[in-house]
């Protein structure tokens, strides 16, 4: 598609069949500190209330890029985070455009072709079948209250293969806790599930706990300055999350680093 070669009017119309354009300020929210409270305070006198828990809420809020002044989001009819840009972005994830029109088509276009630009998930692929990433965890006040989420990607690998993710903790104090997830699976989340018992959920403990998480597999307990390694075998290519945690035996408020080298060795009928 060349520069100037899209009209508006093609935009318009390709967003109207396909998209419902929507506006959601940053304060109704809760984006806007400031404003919390006063918006709080009108919603009480005006008798209306604000669910942030309903599934496009919390996919709005899962798209905010910090420091944005406007996310451009893409969002499924299943309420699934597809694509999310700042608006300042547009040129470094996508590149130089003469049309700003043509600019927002290849986002849209790139979304629906599940490149999910900007969500920086990690994509393994038969030719990249292994990556590393660095980030950091924290051991909230109560559990469940802040995870660390990486989407991991295995499509590519249609016959299936065996995920491995080697992790390696850093030297500060949180000792850290890594879930592995389908990724419709919910985070877990301070309300405790129906039928298990409050102090099993937030200890985080004991084989209810692990069947109401719901998590395919787990690695928990890497102190510091140590090592740890989830196996998880799939049979056809999905998507994952990787969730990391801080164990509160570590001191609640703690963080610390880790560094996961994330790979798929693929299935050996995979070729035939």
């Amino acid at each position: 598609m060349r520069a100037g070669e899209l009209s508006d009017n093609r935009v318009i119309k390709f967003l109207n069949e396909n998209f419902i354009n929507t506006w959601v300020t940053n304060a109704e929210l809760g984006r806007i500190v400031s404003l919390i409270e006063p918006i709080a305070k009108k919603r009480e006198r005006e008798g209306k209330t604000f669910d942030t828990t309903h599934p496009l809420a919390q996919a709005i809020m899962k798209g905010w890029e910090q420091g944005s002044p406007v996310d451009c989001l893409v969002i499924s009819h299943e309420f699934e985070l597809m694509g999310s840009l700042d608006y300042n972005e547009f040129f470094e994830n996508l590149g130089e455009f003469d049309d700003d029109a043509e600019l927002y088509l290849l986002f849209f276009k790139e979304t629906l072709e599940g490149k999910r630009p900007g969500l920086n998930d990690l994509i393994l692929t038969r030719e990249e079948p292994s990556q590393e990433v660095v980030d950091t965890f924290s051991a909230p006040v109560l559990a469940h209250q802040d995870y660390t989420v990486i989407v991991i990607d295995t499509t590519a690998f249609e016959a299936g293969g065996t995920l491995n993710i080697d992790i390696q903790v850093g030297r500060d104090k949180a000792i850290g806790i890594f879930h592995l997830l389908d990724e419709n699976k919910k985070l877990p989340t301070e309300k405790v599930p129906d039928g298990i018992d409050a102090t099993a959920w937030h200890n985080q403990e004991s084989d209810e706990y692990k069947k109401a998480l719901g998590a395919l597999t787990r690695v928990w307990g890497i102190f510091p300055r140590k090592s740890g390694r989830i196996t998880y075998h799939f049979d056809q290519g999905q998507r994952f999350k990787l969730c990391a945690t801080g164990d509160q035996w570590g001191g609640p408020g703690t963080i610390n680093a880790f560094q996961a080298k994330i790979s798929v060795e693929e299935n050996e009928n995979a070729t035939e």
